[in-house]
């Protein structure tokens, strides 16, 4: 055989071998779309999560008790290692039992609010007259500048005792001619949009000076998602020393309470937080509530006229006296041939507590869960371990996913990683709402394209799953990983009314989960899982900035 046939034929080997290795099972995706479409039991993990478990603020007994249900599913269906992780520590459990907010005088009514989360309890009802606090301004704004609060502090010492102080102005939205759709679907040309790689730009060395929180809150996630690790966190500390500073003046004063509207809120939507400190050396914040706008604006239009109003308030919650560790619920189907290879899947698994924490993130959490029993039901051969990970304390700043990734994986503030670093091949995501998958963000990692466009466009294209995107994507527990260097994703989904109506909100019930959405979305992923579980090769990854490499 001569040299160059010899050449041509290990070539058209190669050819052959490679094709083999890129082929998409089938017959394994028509196994996986039958059993989440025939025999799906999201729905019934939904109903456990939120109707009878939920919410599930982390560190608080409802939390600890829908991990509880959750463990026992798992181990029911056969999956291996089911533990949970602890980290922390987190802070004091709180856990809501009774609020009352009334109007008594110039008429009585009952107001629509909600209290945030770590407010101190009354211990029993408190009357108190209202007071609109001179710096504010719109919703969300509370003072400016650090000056304005230091020129307030002076004005108003020693007369606030009792006083129930309203942080924003009224916000008149009467005759607005822009109507929005509170639940929509991504159109075509969004979605072709999303797919468009965005125009190269100068890279740009951010700096803490240079940075400027937009104006609308609405935006703040998805900028500060956009910002380096170091400089987010940065943020959130500086963020939280100066609400501790209000909240110790708001208590050395005596108020009573705070109020405040949010310009999210709408047709009766009440969007609650925390109140402020969890941490049991603190002192705890005084009672916040948030209200609708057209109850909280009413009581604003009767102060700027003068009128007399008397307001009653009531919290009963659970507050515990120590600071408590958090903890991560872990399972795994375990792998053959590289079972020392992980594949990871995840949602948060903790939600604020207004609602029953349904779109955010039951949602994700039930349908990973599901995602781990159709590929158990089916007894698919995977070569890699698949492990799922329901995180907690994501809604306090993705602090569960976090810890996890650097007890892990890497620590992405001292830039080393660990052996196990290596042994990751991706991890996928799911946190935003209800709404099918439409695609997946790449996070910048273009070398991932060619098996998403196996892995989805091929297999779902008839489910709707066309796009994928280079961008990146912010606000979800995918960060964690990215930030060390390692394929992380997060699936594009429809956003029906998950940012207009139930995020964080008192809306946030099953009520506004989509099944049909939910049952693909665990087809879609249980397949993914899958292909990445049996490629010959792990994910792609993204080389590391070099000051990241290994303590470099």
């Amino acid at each position: 055989m001569t040299f160059r046939r010899l050449a041509f034929g290990l070539v058209a080997l190669f050819a052959c071998v490679s094709f083999a290795q890129e082929r998409t099972d089938y017959n394994l995706i028509h196994m996986i779309r039958e059993e989440a479409f025939e025999h799906s039991q999201v729905m019934d993990h939904l109903a456990f999560l939120t109707d009878r478990y939920g919410p599930r603020l982390t560190a608080s007994p409802e939390f600890d008790e829908a991990a509880g249900w959750a463990m026992d599913r798992m181990k029911r269906w056969g999956l291996a290692n089911v533990h949970t992780e602890s980290w922390g520590p987190f802070g004091r459990s709180w856990s809501l039992r009774h609020y009352s907010v009334e109007m008594v005088e110039p008429r009585y009514s009952l107001l629509n609010a909600v209290p945030l989360a770590w407010s101190e309890p009354t211990g029993k009802p408190v009357t108190g007259e209202p007071v609109m606090a001179p710096f504010a301004a719109t919703a969300n704004n509370q003072g400016k500048t650090a000056d304005d609060f230091e020129k307030y502090k002076r004005e108003w010492h020693g007369k606030l005792r009792g006083r129930i102080v309203l942080l924003n102005r009224a916000r008149n939205s009467a005759g607005d001619d822009e109507v929005k759709a509170d639940l929509t679907r991504y159109t075509d040309a969004e979605l072709a949009n999303l797919a468009k790689t965005p125009d190269a730009t100068p890279k740009i060395d951010i700096r803490l000076e240079d940075v400027r929180i937009p104006e609308d809150p609405q935006e703040v996630q998805r900028y500060v998602a956009s910002l380096p690790a170091d400089i987010r966190t940065v943020l959130a500390d500086r963020n939280r020393e100066a609400g501790e500073k209000r909240d110790q003046f708001w208590v050395e004063e005596g108020a009573a309470a705070i109020f405040m509207e949010d310009n999210r809120s709408h047709d009766g939507d009440v969007f609650a937080e925390a109140a402020g400190t969890r941490k049991a050396a603190d002192h705890m914040s005084v009672p916040k509530f948030r209200l609708t706008e057209e109850h909280y604006n009413r009581i604003a239009r009767l102060l700027e006229r003068k009128e007399r109003v008397t307001l009653r308030i009531d919290l009963e919650a659970t507050v515990g006296d120590r600071d408590l560790n958090a903890n991560n619920i872990v399972a795994e189907i375990p792998g053959g041939a590289k079972k020392d290879e992980i594949v990871m899947i995840g949602a948060h698994f903790d939600s604020w507590h207004g609602g029953t924490g349904a779109t955010d993130n039951a949602a994700g959490s039930a349908v990973m869960m599901e995602v781990m029993r159709v590929l158990t039901t089916l007894h698919v051969k995977m070569d890699r371990t698949v492990r799922i990970a329901l995180w907690s304390g994501e809604e306090q700043g993705l602090f569960g996913s976090k810890a996890y990734v650097k007890e892990h994986f890497g620590d992405p503030v001292k830039g080393l990683v660990t052996a196990e670093h290596a042994k990751l091949a991706a991890y996928f995501n799911l946190d935003n709402g209800s709404g099918r998958i439409r695609g997946v963000y790449l996070q910048g990692n273009d070398a991932a394209r060619p098996f998403f466009e196996r892995a989805l466009n091929g297999p779902f294209r008839d489910l709707g799953v066309t796009t994928i995107s280079l961008r990146n994507t912010g606000g979800t527990d995918h960060l964690s990983f990215d930030d060390v260097g390692l394929a992380g994703f997060q699936f594009i989904q429809d956003p029906l009314d998950y940012s207009t109506v139930t995020h964080h909100s008192t809306m946030d019930t099953y009520d506004h989960l989509v099944p049909a959405d939910l049952i693909q979305a665990a087809a879609v992923i249980a397949s993914v899982v899958a292909q990445e579980a049996n490629a010959p090769e792990m994910m792609p990854r993204k080389p590391l900035p070099a000051a990241r490499k290994m303590g470099q």
